[in-house]
């Protein structure tokens, strides 16, 4: 800017014109006024002019020398900023490929978050889909286990050595078949031993049983049927309890018996015949277990051709028949009760009652004592 100001200076010092001498008009104070000062200055005049001209002239030099050296400056600005013009071009493309590259960076990463997106969904309807299955799978698995818990129930109370005559009624021999509960009918294609026994056999007349639903029984396993539990708090079972399976299962030794019925409830009594064989040691005293000779629910003295064992305990104890017989009552009643509450049994709800009420007269005649022989 000095510069700049210096030349500008200069040049309207050189558009100003070359003056003269000239008398000032009014004298300063304390000076006089001599005649010969007009000579003097006329002569002094010529060489100040002079010198101005001198002045002028080498004021024009330095200044074409500083313009010269004002152009050269501003090249040299001007080719600086050419560079920085050029750089910020460059770095203008550079960052121009920049963006690009992120715009399309971006537009992948939102394609590939949209197919992320695409992935959970697909994975949340299979995973749906796969609990659904599991569901089904444990309500079969469920169903199954049930299923296979009636058969060892079945098994139990019908094995080789004492087999239950009404679960199996074709293990009967054609004697007795002819004989048992009136039931037996003869075939023309039976053997000639059955037709001699049946002539042989003294007529008895055939009766008929007749039933009547007793409205405050069905009434309250109606209700029970609308949600099947096994707690004893409902009406229904707090009666059965009460009238057949507590009765049933009331044995002289109160405190095995009372063990005996939380396993019949829990479903984890186990029943099987005595082998002729070595029997495992038993853990529980031979006076609580009872023997082959003694019943352990009773204290009496009776043939022992079955034991009981509790859970997974592995303690045994010896059963009489008729114990045998009053324990199994009241397994099946409840092993009928679950497959109504698991939905296994399709049957008219008449028909459900009459069975129930079955099962509790046989839990009613094995309380009484009354008993197959077969046991």
């Amino acid at each position: 800017m000095s510069l700049f100001s210096q030349t500008h200076f200069e040049e309207d010092s050189q558009e100003q014109p070359a003056v003269g001498y000239w008398k000032p008009l009014m004298p300063s104070k304390g000076s006089k006024e001599e005649p010969e000062a007009g000579c003097q200055d006329a002569g002094s005049g010529d060489d100040s002019q002079s010198t101005e001209q001198r002045n002028v002239s080498r004021l024009r030099s330095s200044s074409v020398e500083i313009r010269e050296k004002g152009s050269e400056f501003l090249k040299e600005e001007l080719h600086k900023a050419q560079k920085e013009l050029k750089l910020k071009d460059k770095e203008c493309e550079r960052l121009s490929k920049v963006r690009e590259q992120l715009e399309q960076e971006l537009e992948e990463l939102t394609a590939s978050l949209f197919e992320a997106h695409k992935m959970v969904r697909e994975a949340n309807t299979k995973q749906a889909a796969s609990e659904k299955q599991l569901k089904e799978a444990w309500g079969k698995i469920d169903m199954l286990q049930a299923e296979v818990t009636a058969l060892k129930t079945l098994v139990i109370t019908s094995t080789p050595s004492s087999p239950n005559w009404e679960l199996h009624p074709q293990l009967q021999s054609p004697s007795k078949a002819v004989f048992r509960k009136g039931h037996g009918r003869n075939k023309s294609t039976s053997s000639a031993v059955v037709t001699a026994v049946s002539q042989n056999a003294t007529p008895t007349p055939v009766s008929r049983e007749c039933k009547e639903v007793d409205s405050i029984l069905f009434a309250e396993f109606q209700s029970w049927k609308e949600s099947p539990t096994l707690d004893k708090s409902c009406s229904f079972l707090d009666r059965i309890y009460r009238e057949d399976v507590g009765p049933c299962l009331d044995f002289t030794k109160q405190e095995l018996s009372e063990l005996v019925r939380v396993a019949v409830e829990q479903n984890t009594l186990t029943i099987e015949p005595v082998a002729s064989q070595m029997l495992p040691v038993v853990k529980v005293s031979a006076e609580d277990s009872g023997g082959p000779k003694k019943c352990a629910l009773s204290g009496l003295p009776r043939t022992c051709k079955h034991r009981i064992m509790l859970g997974d305990s592995g303690n045994y104890y010896y059963i009489s028949p008729s114990c045998r017989a009053r324990i199994t009552a009241v397994c099946n009643f409840f092993t009928y009760i679950r497959y109504i509450q698991q939905g296994l049994v399709r049957q008219d709800v008449e028909l459900m009652y009459w069975e129930v009420m079955r099962l509790r007269r046989e839990m009613s005649l094995a309380k009484l004592g009354f008993y197959p022989s077969e046991m």
